[in-house]
Order: C-alpha cells, then structure tokens, then sequence
C-alpha cells in the first residue's frame, strides 16, 4: 500500500470508502470469502455503491459466487462483470496479461478500456460467470502442464542433458508449452521467472491448489471426466502438506526431484 501510495495513489480505510468516491472499481482477492466480504460486508463496497458504477471483480472463484455477486450488484443499479487473468507475475510487471471477462456485452467496452491498461489480450467469453469458467480451465491445464514440463525435464536432465539444450529442444518441437518456454520450472534455465528466484513470487502453490478444487467442484456437479485434473490436484495438496504451499507452483519441479531422490 505504502509503494502505491508513493506513487500517487490514495489510501483509504476500506471497500466502502473506494465506492464513495468513485464509479469504476477492479478488485482481485484469493478466494470466495474475500470477494463475498469485500463487496457485500459491512463495511463492502455495495454498501456505499454509486448508481450506475462499473465494478470488475478479476479474482478466480467459483463462477457461481460471480453470478450472485452480479446479482447483488444489480440490486444497487452497479453492473458486476467477472474478468480473472492469466499470464504470470511477467505479464504482470509488463501490462501483458490476459483478462477473460463475462459479463453484459453492452458494458465491455467500458471494462476494456480500464483492463487494457493492464493486458494486451481482454476477451469476451459470455454473460457473468463465463470468465471464470475459461480461467478455471485455463488453471487446470497449466497445473497439468507444469507437472508434465516438471517431469520430463527431471527425467531429461538425469539423461545427461543439459537443462538449456533440452528446454530449446522441447520448445522447437512438439512439446512446446508455455510451462517450458516462458515459465521453466528449472532453475537458471531462464532468467526472472519464480524457479530462478528460489520459486519466489509467482502463483503460490496453494493458490494452485484452491484453483484446481474449482475446477473439480465444477467437474463433479457438471458429470465431466477430469482424471489428469484429479490427479494435478492430489500432487499439489500434497506438496502443500511438504513445504511447498508458499512457493511458486513451478516448485512441482523441486517436489518431483526429491521423491525422485528418496
């Protein structure tokens, strides 16, 4: 809050106090509770809400929490419209993020002009909720594909490959992903990225973890067969349970390598 200060933003004491003083809030929090508390607690943002307020929530959470919030919103004259984002903490630092936004298609060219300054890539996927659909799977994916890129890089480098080779290797050929091309799981193999900071920053493990038990709540209501998904999120639960809950989620790397080792 201080940096931001310094740089010019103000600080206030709570959500309400934003919605008294403005009509367009972006909010991203970690979880349901914190998106239900922040807009709809005592001192939330719908509780002082302008009429006619543009409010866009790019927290990933249950599309049904969107779908109610949205609702609640309406009730105050605001519009609610759901944009989570994906692209990692580099996206991040260089407003390259992808925002996938569900909500009225009449007010998102009023969120686009407020999201791209923060992402290159802001698209519309439905009504509310169907944001957080396309990022749930999107979620689900990359879990599944960083567990795959951890695993055949283990494997390569105890080949005798270099890290480097292999990584250009696998990213010129048909294997290519972005768990392997912009995000490496192997530390040094690429500059800036969480595996090359200790697995600092970045997505945190149980952040991963709370995305993927999303996405199988999904799964189990919707009948859909998720049987790499299920098992993404058995390894990340238990590298939580090993240490691994606070670093980045590429840390599946370091996970794999040591039961490897024992």
């Amino acid at each position: 809050m201080e940096s931001s200060q310094y740089k010019g933003a103000s600080v206030v004491s709570s959500p309400a106090a934003v919605a008294s003083e403005v009509d367009t809030i972006v909010t991203m929090l970690p979880s349901n509770p914190h998106v239900i508390e922040v807009y709809t607690g005592k001192s939330g943002i719908l509780s002082t809400v302008k009429p006619g307020s543009l409010l866009i929530d790019s927290s990933t959470i249950d599309p049904m929490v969107s779908i109610d919030m949205a609702e609640q919103c309406s009730k105050k004259n605001a519009t609610f419209m759901d944009a989570p984002v994906s692209g990692g903490v580099l996206a991040a630092a260089s407003g390259a993020l992808t925002f996938m936004v569900g909500g009225p298609a009449s007010e998102f060219p009023a969120a686009k002009i407020i999201l791209e300054n923060m992402g290159k890539n802001v698209i519309h996927c439905g009504g509310v909720g169907t944001g957080e659909a396309a990022k749930v799977c999107n979620n689900m994916m990359l879990a599944i594909s960083m567990i795959g890129a951890s695993e055949t890089m283990n494997m390569g480098i105890k080949l005798g490959l270099e890290p480097k080779v292999l990584k250009d290797v696998l990213c010129t050929s048909s294997a290519r992903c972005w768990s392997l091309d912009t995000y490496n799981p192997v530390p040094g193999v690429l500059e800036g990225v969480p595996s090359s900071k200790d697995y600092q920053g970045g997505f945190a493990t149980e952040l991963m973890v709370k995305d993927l038990g999303l996405a199988q709540n999904v799964a189990t209501t919707l009948k859909s067969p998720t049987p790499l998904g299920s098992l993404a999120h058995q390894i990340y639960r238990v590298m939580c349970n090993k240490g691994y809950a606070r670093k980045d989620f590429s840390s599946a790397y370091m996970f794999l390598q040591d039961e490897k080792e024992k």
